[in-house]
């Protein structure tokens, strides 16, 4: 029979209740003795007061119960009738509260009102977040198939192995592992074993420790495209490396230019969905910078991070593929699930894979075995190829909502970049996008224009007339959830130029 209890809502005015920390219980107290008296009196004092600032800091929170006052006397080692007249005093004076079976309680004190804040721009809505959001970069966590991760998280918490419960090593849970080879093989053309590769707890990692193996094998100088992340940028010169901009046109990054790069040897790129213009990389553009890691001896780090999402013909497989010895190829579950399970995965050439594990296994946060083995579990049962196909669906609605929606109410604004991905690019007249950006925020619009992910050193890019993008925004129409998408629209079109 199913619990009354367990569904039942508490009354709107009822505190959420709370045990701890009930008798016995531990409660950290500072009693700085550091009057002139030290007997009772003085004891008696530092008690009330270290009490009154636990209350008014917040540590001890309305409706907490306190411990007795035997169990505390203990616990502090002075005399139970000092502990009692603290109490007391407390009572006395409103900050506690005392009742027969019920023990002694903080106060339900009446909190003063904050100070108004000084006024901002609309943009910063409850807890300081925007009304809406058009940043690229995130999907609709809203979305996250909790029903069927808790399904998954239950089954694989049923038949783990004893060794999952305890330290992983830095390679990464074997059932996660070989899930992901059968998975990245199938569905994205990538060509590894299980133990080719490792579980990262998350991109920027995975990005991180590469970067310490690269400088450390000597290399300085990393190409990478002159519009992408600053974050992934920032993270490869904080191993040392320097990053040199390669230039981006209608057809992906120019890899034509490396073998004019004095130095380089290794270069990174969004091939599948160039980030932010949204270009794939043209077949004679992965063919060749295949070529010049093949015959340079150099290396290609593939950032995957949205490849499942194509809308408007198959995938791209990825450039891994053409030479997994030559390709470093990264993917996470940031896009496709959510960020929050800080799951990312590298499959490394085989020449690289000693030093990696090395460098990976001292000083690095492991990933959480479970959520590994439920990931694992959620690829073998269908459920994540179900979750993937669920959500190419509504982010092509999406996707087909924006493009319509702008035909008909903004036809002067050209859309690029969208046949795959959780973005799209919209071209604003010249001189426009900071102001339009700006604009936005007053409509309580979080929104990005191009500039913001342009590489400091870098260079408009080349490529041939109407190839190349100046003013744009780039608006990420995967983060609203969806009621809120129609919405998040209105204040897009409300920013727009005209």
């Amino acid at each position: 029979m199913e619990d009354p209890w367990a569904t039942s809502p508490q009354p709107p005015s009822a505190p959420h209740p709370r045990s701890p920390p009930g008798p016995g219980a531990d409660l950290h107290l500072d009693l700085r003795l550091d009057l002139p008296e030290r007997g009772a009196t003085g004891v008696r004092t530092a008690l009330i007061r270290s009490l009154r600032d636990a209350v008014r800091g917040g540590r001890l929170a309305p409706g907490t119960r306190l411990p007795s006052s035997r169990s505390l006397a203990a616990d502090l080692g002075i005399a139970r009738n000092t502990v009692a007249d603290a109490y007391g005093e407390l009572v006395a004076e409103g900050w506690l509260t005392a009742r027969q079976g019920s023990g002694t309680r903080v106060a339900r004190r009446v909190v003063p009102p904050e100070p108004t804040p000084p006024r901002t721009p609309p943009t910063a809505g409850p807890g300081g977040r925007p009304t809406y959001d058009l940043r690229p970069g995130s999907p609709d966590v809203s979305s996250f198939p909790r029903a069927a991760w808790l399904t998954a998280a239950r089954r694989a918490l049923t038949a783990a192995p004893h060794d999952a419960f305890a330290y992983g090593g830095p390679s990464g849970r074997p059932e996660l592992r070989r899930a992901l080879a059968d998975y990245l093989a199938r569905a994205r053309g990538v060509r590894t074993d299980p133990e080719r590769i490792v579980v990262c707890a998350g991109f920027k990692q995975g990005l991180a420790v590469l970067s310490r193996v690269l400088r450390a094998a000597g290399e300085r100088d990393v190409a990478v495209e002159s519009y992408g992340l600053d974050l992934h940028w920032d993270v490869m010169r904080r191993a040392g490396l320097r990053t040199v901009p390669l230039p981006v046109d209608g057809r992906g990054a120019r890899t034509d230019e490396l073998a004019g790069l004095t130095g380089v040897r290794t270069v990174l790129l969004t091939p599948a969905h160039q980030f932010p213009t949204g270009v794939s990389l043209h077949p004679d553009r992965r063919a060749a910078v295949v070529d010049w890691a093949s015959r340079t001896g150099g290396l290609v780090v593939e950032d995957d991070y949205d490849g499942e999402f194509r809308y408007d013909r198959n995938p791209v497989g990825a450039l891994q593929g053409l030479d997994p010895e030559r390709v470093l190829y990264l993917g996470t579950s940031s896009k496709s699930l959510t960020p929050a399970l800080r799951l990312a995965w590298m499959v490394v050439p085989g020449h690289l894979m000693d030093d990696l594990l090395a460098a990976k296994g001292t000083g690095e946060w492991p990933t959480a075995g479970l959520d590994q083995l439920t990931l694992a579990e959620f690829l073998d049962s269908g459920a994540y190829d179900r979750h993937v196909r669920g959500m190419r669906l509504r982010y092509r609605r999406r996707r087909d909502q924006l493009i319509a929606a702008l035909a008909e109410r903004a036809p002067q604004v050209r859309v690029r970049g969208i046949a795959a991905g959780l973005h799209a690019v919209l071209e604003l007249p010249p001189g426009t996008e900071r102001s339009v950006v700006q604009g936005a925020a007053w409509q309580g619009l979080a929104m990005d224009g191009l500039a913001r992910f342009r590489h400091a050193s870098g260079a408009s890019p080349g490529g041939e007339p109407g190839d190349v993008l100046g003013d744009a925004l780039v608006v990420g129409y995967g983060t609203p959830p969806d009621h809120a998408f129609s919405g998040a629209l209105e204040a897009l079109y409300r920013a727009l130029p005209g």
